[in-house]
């Protein structure tokens, strides 16, 4: 193959033959990257392994499914028109309507095109001589390109417990990230859900009133607040509209790119009878604001999260009639906030139920999954169903399960053993002409203002590759020794660091995950920004270009 500069022609749109950029996943990230690669007149071709578009709300089907952001604030802001076109029915969309949403976006831009379903990716190999990207599918069709992008999504490779027996069961069992397309009829089932983290709450509190018997055997208990979800009236409806512009720029001022700015006051510097005050209008009031818009020292300082965590802990036993059981639910291991929040609509009240029962694994670990339930170390339970709320190998984990490989077969995975080595999380080193969206070490939070943000800075860098007719990028070595420093500073004093969770690379479901890593630029949005924006006003000169 020979390399082609990347200057090509605007292409006929209904083609993606001889692509000039191959993206890999059709979300919310694969979805706008098309869009902003399409307006510089390029071929695109977008490989997705579903059926269709959605990302994350394509395979997140399963019951109370919904996101915490607020629905406003979750939505592409690219196009004025299309913010003017789309009524979200709540302040917190449902998994349906959120895919309703990305269709209808896709719909309206005519993306689908673009794209071919049904196309897992399983290895990515670069021709180091012509600069050319292969992409192998599941099916064994090869497609090549100039230009790799991965839009992978930090959460969509799911694990499934090593438990002895795990495919003996001879009942339904599904993970939750593979719940079926046509749903599941639960009414009155002895139904089994392993795990207590954000999804697994959601459809815990979403099914208990459904099923005949519910048995949560719970993990690691978490900390959790309340969404307080409604519907949007219709004068809600048209001031959101007419606020859009203020909306994404509260956006922008916060660094989690969620509309709940930081307080600027300490925990620990007023009163106690202020600090219940805030507390209290914290938890009653709808989204994050309990968790990023609290005092500034409550993810800092220990002695301000032990307040935090004490407050979050008398919540869950006003809500819980029985204490023992109260007492199960609430950490022990991690302070309030330091793994990431769930919302919940009435999660704790389900353990007041007949029909439902917590079993501690710390307890009673489960021995092994039989042919009729689980058998923990305690008794046998028998099911109709199974669930497998077991979360992700979060970030990274996608990529592991790609054979990717560069420049003299070097291997991403090998690389990633450690701590991933990036520049601004946007590119790994060693692997030229392979852009990614939302990698490791890119600033998350409010996830869809974090992907414009880097869609559009990534386009920036294609774009200036094209207007100087250049075939390769890759970043410098002392650059990402430089950026790799950086995050490591941004990271030093937050209490969440030393904790086990998916955001620093811990999943006791996979080998080798069992080491803290840093897997995010914890500097904030607004930082992150400010370090792209003057890479690119530089002229990138970090990256060397041929």
């Amino acid at each position: 193959m020979v390399a082609k500069p990347l200057v090509a022609q605007r292409a006929d749109p209904e083609t993606v033959a001889d692509p000039d950029v191959i993206v890999i996943g059709a979300g919310i990230s694969g979805m706008y990257q098309l869009y902003r690669l399409r307006e510089l007149g390029m071929r695109v071709l977008v490989l997705e392994a579903g059926s269709d578009i959605g990302g994350t709300w394509y395979w997140n089907r399963y019951p109370g499914a919904r996101f915490d952001s607020e629905s406003w604030s979750y939505g592409y802001s690219f196009s004025k028109e299309l913010l003017q076109e789309w009524d979200w029915p709540e302040h917190f969309s449902a998994q349906p309507d959120t895919l309703r949403y990305l269709e209808y976006v896709a719909d309206k831009f005519d993306l689908r095109k673009h794209m071919r379903f049904h196309s897992r990716v399983v290895a990515a190999r670069f021709d180091d001589e012509a600069s050319i990207w292969t992409v192998e599918l599941e099916s064994g069709e090869r497609f090549a390109a100039p230009l790799l992008i991965t839009a992978l999504g930090p959460l969509s490779a799911h694990t499934l417990p090593n438990i002895p027996g795990r495919d003996s069961f001879a009942g339904p069992a599904w993970h939750t990230a593979r719940w079926p397309h046509g749903g599941v009829d639960l009414k009155g089932k002895r139904v089994g859900i392993i795990g207590t983290g954000a999804t697994a709450i959601q459809t815990i509190q979403t099914i208990a009133k459904d099923v005949g018997h519910l048995t949560v055997f719970q993990r690691t208990p978490n900390w959790a607040a309340p969404l307080h979800n409604r519907k949007i009236t219709d004068e809600e409806q048209t001031r959101i509209k007419a606020s859009y512009d203020e909306i994404f720029e509260r956006c922008r001022q916060t660094s989690t790119c969620f509309i709940h700015a930081t307080d600027s006051r300490k925990a620990l510097e007023v009163s106690a009878e202020e600090r219940e005050a805030f507390w209290e209008k914290l938890y009653s009031e709808p989204g994050f604001g309990i968790w990023v818009g609290n005092f500034q020292d409550v993810l800092t300082d220990p002695r301000a999260n032990d307040l935090a965590s004490a407050f979050m802990a008398k919540k869950i036993r006003q809500r819980v009639k029985d204490p023992e059981v109260a007492d199960r639910l609430i950490p022990k291991n991690h302070g309030f906030g330091t793994r990431r929040l769930p919302l919940e609509t009435n999660y704790f009240e389900v353990y007041n139920q007949d029909n439902v029962r917590l079993v501690d694994l710390n307890e009673t670990p489960i021995e092994a999954i039989t042919p009729r339930g689980i058998r923990t170390s305690a008794e046998a339970h028998e099911f109709d169903i199974l669930i497998y709320a077991t979360g992700f190998d979060g970030v990274t984990g996608p990529y592991d399960r790609i054979d990717i490989r560069g420049p003299g077969g070097r291997r991403l995975k090998d690389d990633w053993t450690g701590t991933p080595r990036t520049l601004l999380g946007v590119q790994a080193e060693g692997f030229p002409n392979m852009l990614m969206v939302l990698g490791p070490h890119t600033a998350r939070g409010n996830i869809p203002r974090n992907i414009e943000e880097v869609v559009d800075w990534v386009t920036g860098l294609v774009k200036h590759m094209r207007e100087h007719g250049l075939k390769r990028v890759e970043p410098r070595p002392e650059a990402v020794a430089d950026w790799a420093g950086h995050v490591g500073k941004a990271v030093e004093g937050l209490l969440f660091a030393g904790v086990n969770s998916w955001q620093t690379g811990i999943n006791r479901n996979v080998e080798g995950r069992d080491v803290l890593r840093v897997l995010g630029y914890y500097g904030g949005a607004v930082e992150y920004r400010r370090i792209t924006g003057e890479v690119a006003a530089g002229g990138y000169r970090e990256f060397r270009f041929d």
